[in-house]
C-alpha cells in the first residue's frame, strides 16, 4: 500500500448542515468525477461549532480535509478555488496544504460503520475481527455518553444504551455507527489504522482515525 497523506483545505464560509457526509461527497464528486469511484479517497468531516438547528457554524480550524495516496494529491489540487455546495450552502475552497500522518499510541474516529453490525457487542467483534486483519493489536473502546471510556467486553443490558451512537444520513436512510477509540497502538499500527481505517463509508467522513487528545 502507498503512503497515504492528508491533503487539507481552508474553507471560506458560514456554516454548513451538521450532517454533511454524503452532501459533501456528492457536491465534490460533481467537480471531480474519480472521487465518486476511487476507494482509496477518504474525506475527513468538516469540523466546526454546530448549533441547535442542525447546522454547524465554521471557523479557523474548519478544513476541508482528504486522506489519499501521496500521488492523488496533485488530482485534488483542482479543487482550489471551487465553489461547493453542501445542501443549500455554499463554501468556498482555499488554499490547501499536505500533512504526513504521525503515529499516536491512541486514535480516535467520532463515527464508525460497519454495515450489518449496529449493537454495541456485534459491532466491537466486528471492530475486532478487522484489527486481527490488520495484525493490530491494540485495544478497541467503545465511548459512553456519561463516563469517559469502557470496553463492552463483560457488560450487558440497559448500559449499552450509553454508548455513543451516531447516524449518518445518505439520501433516504439513517445509517447507524459508534464513537471508537483504539488505544495502546505500536508507531506501525498506528500508521496501518490510519491509512486502512476500519468499517465503510469513508468517502462520507466515517471510519478515519486521528491521534486521540486527552
Amino acid at each position: 500500500m502507498q503512503n497515504k497523506v492528508d491533503l487539507a483545505f481552508s474553507l471560506i464560509g458560514t456554516e454548513i448542515p451538521a450532517d454533511h457526509g454524503y452532501l459533501l461527497f456528492s457536491a465534490l464528486s460533481k467537480i471531480l468525477p474519480f472521487i465518486h469511484t476511487n476507494k482509496q479517497v477518504a474525506i475527513h468531516p468538516i469540523s466546526g461549532k454546530r448549533t441547535e438547528n442542525r447546522l454547524m457554524y465554521l471557523n479557523q480550524n474548519s478544513y476541508l480535509t482528504f486522506r489519499v495516496p501521496e500521488k492523488m494529491v496533485s488530482e485534488l489540487l483542482q479543487l482550489t478555488g471551487s465553489l461547493i455546495s453542501i445542501g443549500d450552502y455554499e463554501v468556498r475552497v482555499g488554499v490547501p496544504h499536505v500533512r504526513k500522518l504521525k503515529p499516536a499510541v491512541s486514535l480516535y474516529s467520532p463515527l464508525v460503520v460497519i454495515k450489518g453490525f449496529m449493537e454495541p457487542e456485534s459491532f466491537f467483534g466486528a471492530v475486532h475481527r478487522q484489527l486481527h486483519d490488520m495484525n493490530v493489536r491494540g485495544k478497541p473502546m467503545l465511548v459512553w455518553q456519561d463516563k469517559p471510556l469502557q470496553d463492552v467486553g463483560g457488560r450487558t443490558g440497559d448500559l449499552h444504551s450509553h454508548f455513543v451512537r451516531r447516524t449518518l444520513r445518505v439520501k433516504d436512510k439513517e445509517i447507524v455507527g459508534f464513537a471508537l477509540r483504539i488505544d495502546n497502538l505500536t508507531a506501525e499500527e498506528s500508521l496501518r489504522v490510519q491509512e486502512n481505517g476500519i468499517g465503510g463509508r469513508n468517502r462520507f467522513g466515517c471510519g478515519i482515525f486521528l491521534p486521540f487528545r486527552r
